[in-house]
């Protein structure tokens, strides 16, 4: 027994006390590392075989990661992939708890549990859609788009790893109030492409759309705010023979290939 109380039961309250929640979080590390056990054991010392689950936000654009993908999986043929799309925080949540094998995401602090390394940097500027006033318009000053309605990431809060992103719409004076909000890029660029509001993209990943002229970049276009995509794993993790060989492959490629090289302009 754990000789501690692990329940708050009292009228209308039922949680976790402090200690029950230190217990549920080991508790599941264990039972991920547990239901991994056939496919570390059944694993093949000649072929490299396994499972690889990457969990992953939904703005990772990221050519020479894309490169390690693919001379990977022509290196290791019979290994299997799962990629699941969701917010920073939930990546960082299944990385630890064993849930996914590595994670693509980003991270305002360091985490102690994890070993993350930044995957590229990416620089975010602010875009209108056709329906937008100031579309198409070569000559927008930042005082024409003060005051102007925003839509925004909700990672874009004080302490979310996109602060720099909120600072950057504060920057113009955009209205203070989003009138639209997601988690997902595809939907922040729905919401901006369609008039909603003025919002912040990766301009690497933006660009094709600005040369199919469904977005348009306004003011301010230098001193953008730099945000890093990190990949993340958890040392603690009892990593399969595919696990193993792709975080090694990508952290290669991370310590072969400098920084500058891994930034989108």
């Amino acid at each position: 027994t754990t000789e501690k109380r692990l329940l708050d039961r009292r009228p209308g309250r039922f949680a976790l006390t402090p200690a029950g929640e230190t217990v549920y979080c080991e508790s599941l590390m264990i039972f991920g590392s547990i239901s991994r056990l056939p496919g570390l054991m059944a694993a093949a010392e000649t072929v490299v075989t396994g499972h690889i689950a990457i969990a992953m936000t939904s703005h990772v654009v990221c050519s020479h990661f894309d490169e390690v993908l693919a001379r990977f999986n022509i290196a290791y043929p019979e290994v299997t992939y799962s990629i699941s799309i969701t917010d920073s925080a939930e990546v960082l949540s299944r990385v630890r708890q064993n849930q996914a094998s590595v994670g693509l995401c980003l991270m305002r602090e360091d985490d102690p549990i994890l070993d993350s390394r930044i995957l590229f940097r990416e620089f975010f500027g602010l875009f209108c859609g056709p329906p937008h006033r100031l579309f198409g318009r070569s000559d927008v000053g930042i005082e024409e788009v003060s005051g102007e309605r925003s839509v925004s990431f909700q990672t874009e809060s004080e302490n979310g790893p996109l602060y720099l992103v909120r600072q950057l719409r504060e920057r113009v004076n955009l209205q203070p109030e989003p009138h639209g909000i997601s988690a997902n890029l595809p939907e922040v660029r729905r919401m901006i492409i369609n008039g909603m509001g003025i919002g912040a993209l990766p301009v690497h990943v933006a660009q094709r759309d600005v040369d199919a002229r469904l977005l348009w970049q306004v003011p301010p276009k230098e001193n953008l705010p730099a945000v890093d995509i990190h990949f993340v794993v958890n040392p603690r993790r009892s990593m399969n023979p595919a696990e193993t060989a792709f975080v090694r492959t990508i952290h290669e490629m991370i310590a072969q290939t400098s920084l500058e090289e891994r930034t989108y302009n």
